[in-house]
């Protein structure tokens, strides 16, 4: 067993402070698994913990994008691979925490992912798109690849233009792709720690409390300054729960508090997602917390699925 704690769990349900008790205990580092904490100045909307919550813990995998860029986790492989090598190599504990499952499973199986050459191939296929919109690019990729197009919905152009790229680039289907890296043993066998609780209205509780805590640390402000930086209101950054509610109601669309109203029911439904893919893993241990369970007992029960917490200095 490699020396990786993976800390996952859904929104609000104590993966930060779990991570940093850890790494204080274990001698580690933390590697956030957060899709959208990766990019800089988005910093109340994403939850990200500031530099004195981390208590002088390194972390990584935090502020290294800017919000108007696009990030896969194909990006977030190639940059955090190196590190959780680095770690490991360093006798230290690495702690992966985050909510964003793909990351964090993508990372420990360490696969290989499906080239993105700047051929302009992308664009053309977007043109294209626009042209004859998902149902027409959806038809031309059953043409190529039927299991894939089964399994998406003319909507979500990105991942119809995706497997188009790759089977254009490298005449092997996506599906063909993913079932061969997909039967690859995992790089690294880690312990895995799955936070949830015993009430789910619990978590919803939560969550609402945590986003009443980003408005009064200043979301909206935060969301107008990244518009008057120039990050396009269509990037995909802007696009995630947290910021595209505010932005819309700072156009008019809807009031503050509708806002406010449905970040909290889009937090909830986020939640019950990583639920749902966090629980398809059969080596998590699940630590379910009670409404005023403290956090001491929450550390000792990680701690004792620990194989090597008793090594750590």
């Amino acid at each position: 067993m490699d020396r990786i704690i993976c800390i996952a769990g859904p929104t609000a349900s104590g993966k930060t402070a779990l991570s940093l008790a850890l790494a204080e205990a274990l001698d580690g580092e933390v590697i956030s698994c957060d899709s959208m904490q990766v990019y800089r100045r988005m910093d109340i909307g994403t939850a990200k913990p500031s530099p004195a919550e981390r208590r002088g813990i390194v972390h990584h995998m935090l502020d290294v994008a800017e919000p108007w860029e696009s990030f896969s986790v194909a990006r977030f492989t190639q940059m955090a691979g190196p590190i959780l090598d680095d770690i490991l190599a360093r006798g230290k504990t690495a702690v992966l925490a985050g909510g964003t499952g793909l990351y964090m499973d993508a990372l420990i199986r360490g696969g290989d992912f499906a080239p993105c050459p700047q051929t302009g191939r992308r664009q053309e296929l977007e043109a294209l798109g626009e042209r004859i919109g998902g149902e027409g690019l959806l038809e031309r990729l059953s043409r190529v690849d039927p299991e894939a197009a089964r399994r998406l919905h003319p909507g979500d152009k990105k991942r119809i233009i995706r497997a188009l790229e790759v089977y254009l680039e490298t005449g092997e289907t996506i599906t063909a792709h993913n079932a061969r890296t997909g039967a690859i043993p995992p790089k690294y066998t880690p312990v895995y720690l799955g936070l949830d609780f015993s009430d789910r209205q619990v978590l919803y509780r939560r969550i609402d409390s945590r986003v009443d805590r980003m408005v009064e640390a200043g979301l909206w402000q935060e969301a107008e300054a990244l518009l008057r930086e120039g990050v396009p209101p269509d990037a995909t950054s802007l696009q995630a729960i947290g910021y595209k509610e505010p932005l819309a109601a700072l156009r008019g669309e809807i009031s503050r508090q509708e806002a406010v109203d449905q970040i909290k029911q889009s937090s909830r439904r986020y939640a019950k997602r990583q639920l749902t893919w966090f629980r398809r893993n059969p080596g998590m241990k699940w630590i379910r917390q009670e409404e005023n369970m403290d956090f001491s007992k929450v550390f000792s029960t990680a701690a004792s699925e620990i194989p090597f917490f008793d090594k750590g200095k």
